[in-house]
């Protein structure tokens, strides 16, 4: 993969996830970095530039999936779950 491609599906990976912390909902919050990662894990040893290009549009189409989706959750919030009220443990 060319350096340019590498930076570039690194940026979108670091975007994806970033943007997906946002989620109101613990549920759509984990499941969305789970299968980012797993993803992004499942392709990474892709090297014909066609494909890899494929999966960089796709996976921009998903980030405004994400960013649409995190917008109409922060709109219908919800209580948050007891798992999210936890204290962090003190180390």
């Amino acid at each position: 993969m060319a350096a340019s491609s590498r930076a570039q599906v690194l940026d979108l990976y670091r975007a994806m996830l970033r943007e997906s912390k946002h989620f109101s909902a613990y549920n759509y919050r984990t499941y969305a970095v789970r299968r980012i990662r797993d993803a992004f894990r499942e392709n990474k040893n892709v090297k014909d530039p066609v494909e890899i290009q494929t999966l960089v549009n796709k996976a921009k189409r998903d980030l405004e999936i994400i960013r649409r989706q995190v917008h109409i959750g922060q709109l219908y919030s919800t209580d948050k779950l007891i798992i999210e009220n936890q204290e962090k443990p003190r180390t």
